[in-house]
């Protein structure tokens, strides 16, 4: 039996029917299928297909292989699939081994919401960025509706996404922590402020586009405390008073994290407004991440600004799974001996330890608003 129903069969997921957030009753929503927009924090394969492949220690201690994951397990969006009974999603751009039947992942690795004016080879910013991704995401709904009608029988269709299903999927979207790291290196922290109304306006037209499309239920991430990631301090060893929060976090940038999160929060009750038939979810994933980071210690986790895999000593850093030349001898970024324990995996993105903990207090809805929204009744207009 495929993993994803074993999840199911073995009772992981909640009931047919939960408490609604007006004390109502509201039935379960029947999601046939995820279509996934984002980044390295909900990319599945997209980039391992388009360019290198990830390699091991990542994806070892779930898939027992590299799996095209930034992380040494699962994901949020593979949680997300988990609750909803759905396999995990395909790449879109990986051409092996793919099934689309129940969606497909238009995240990658090192994406934007605007367009990059950099090659990845650079700093690692993927050409996808979410226009890109859409426009993806439309050629595949209409290539995908051409093959499902010329299919011959059911085993030609089993591949594929019923026409029918785009209406009643669950839309998703990460995606925005990269704009700002671009951000951090090129211009000031008033320049990205000033940034900010553009690029949301982007991401508010990428939804737009789903919807014209017939997509209707949307679940939106905010971004996550960009300041909190342990690489923002491997060459800064020493920094000056006030620079850091009480939890090691570069207050400057999780400000801006912050200001992020509050304009998008209001452009979403605005795409409310406009998009009469949606069901948009906005999801703070920010207060989850950051609320697993100030209680790191209680909650069983390792100092959140340790990382579990690559080779990290003063100014001398390997990372994870590559080798490099330390003071003339060859050194392995290897994995921790547990990465359970740990928040950080690479310096940058989370381990699956931490993954599940967030999607825990996300997926519930006590992290959504405007009403609570377990992602169980996304497909609900509040």
């Amino acid at each position: 039996m495929e993993l994803w129903k074993l999840l199911v069969a073995s009772g992981f997921f909640l009931a047919s029917w939960v408490l609604g957030a007006g004390g109502e009753n509201l039935p379960v929503c029947s999601f046939p299928a995820i279509y996934n927009f984002g980044d390295s924090n909900s990319d599945t394969g997209g980039i391992s297909a388009a360019f290198e492949p990830i390699r091991a220690p990542y994806g070892e201690a779930f898939f027992h292989k590299p799996a095209g994951r930034d992380s040494d397990g699962r994901l949020i969006i593979d949680f997300i699939a988990e609750r909803l009974r759905l396999p995990y999603l395909s790449a879109y751009l990986n051409s092996l081994g793919t099934n689309y039947r129940h969606g497909a992942n238009f995240a990658t690795g090192g994406s934007t919401i605007r367009r990059p004016n950099e090659t990845i080879y650079e700093y690692g910013i993927s050409p996808f960025s979410l226009d890109m991704q859409t426009t993806q995401f439309l050629q595949f709904k209409a290539r995908s509706a051409e093959l499902y009608r010329e299919a011959k029988n059911p085993s030609d269709r089993s591949t594929l996404p019923n026409p029918q299903d785009f209406a009643k999927a669950l839309y998703t979207f990460d995606i925005g922590q990269n704009d700002l790291s671009v951000g951090f290196r090129k211009l000031s922290f008033d320049q990205i402020r000033a940034a900010l109304p553009d690029i949301l306006n982007q991401l508010a037209t990428a939804v737009r586009r789903i919807y014209e499309q017939g997509g209707r239920s949307f679940w939106i991430h905010n971004t996550g405390p960009i300041g909190c990631l342990p690489v923002n301090l491997f060459y800064n060893l020493n920094p000056p008073p006030g620079y850091l929060d009480d939890h090691g976090c570069v207050k400057g940038q999780n400000d801006i994290a912050i200001e992020f999160n509050r304009q998008l929060k209001d452009r979403v009750i605005k795409l409310r407004a406009e998009l009469p038939q949606a069901a948009i979810t906005y999801v703070d994933v920010y207060a989850a991440k950051y609320g697993l980071i100030s209680s790191a210690k209680t909650e069983g986790f390792a100092d959140p600004m340790k990382v579990c895999c690559g080779y990290h000593v003063k100014y001398d850093h390997v990372w994870c799974g590559n080798k490099g030349m330390v003071n003339g001898s060859e050194v392995y970024g290897p994995s921790c001996q547990t990465p359970s324990s740990y928040i950080s995996w690479d310096g940058v993105h989370y381990t699956q330890g931490a993954n599940q903990w967030v999607a825990n207090h996300i997926l519930n809805g006590s992290l959504s608003s405007n009403p609570p929204t377990p992602i169980t009744q996304a497909c609900h207009r509040s």
